[in-house]
């Protein structure tokens, strides 16, 4: 290190250094090009930065929004789907009442057709017994006037005094039956 400095001192060239002019004209292109650069490219890129920083906010801002409303309609769709819930619940509750109705409704008609049933079939009956009780009267009525007819040697034919003795036996008959 002594000889390089030493070599310095005598007025050698430092080949480490390079010459004066090629300093001179280096720094002179250097400043050229900073010049243009500065002015010519520097605000291009810059431009091209801020419009590419622009876009991304845009873009950003975009999806921002985009995100705000799918949201929006996630809320959205949550209350529908809520609501729609609380609809076939609703429907539900609705439809176990009708059902309840309808089958006391039904229950109620069934009573009510049995009940008209049994009152028709007590009716027939009835009608039944009348008309038995008639045709049996009738019958014994013929037969007490053959017996009577056969008994007494003699034709009862009058069929007005028939009927009225026939009626009086058994009206007695039902008497002495109402009594024992």
């Amino acid at each position: 290190m002594n000889n390089a400095v030493l070599a310095a001192a005598e007025g050698k060239p430092n080949p480490l250094l390079p010459a004066d002019y090629d300093i001179f004209w280096s720094a002179i292109i250097f400043v050229i090009i900073l010049i243009a650069f500065w002015k010519v490219f520097l605000p291009k890129f810059t431009a091209m930065l801020d419009a590419r920083a622009e876009a991304i906010e845009g873009n950003i801002a975009k999806a921002d929004e985009a995100q705000a409303k799918a949201e929006a309609a996630l809320q959205e769709y949550n209350a529908q789907l809520a609501g729609a819930r609380e609809e076939a619940a609703e429907i539900r509750d609705s439809a176990r009442q009708d059902a309840t109705k309808i089958v006391a409704k039904a229950k109620e008609d069934a009573t009510t057709e049995q009940a008209r049933i049994v009152q028709s079939a007590q009716t027939q009956i009835e009608a039944e017994r009348q008309t038995a009780y008639v045709s049996l009267q009738k019958e014994v009525g013929t037969l007490a006037i053959d017996l009577a007819s056969g008994v007494v040697g003699e034709s009862l034919s009058e069929d007005a005094k028939a009927t009225a003795l026939v009626d009086r036996f058994i009206a007695d008959l039902e008497n002495t039956k109402a009594v024992g």
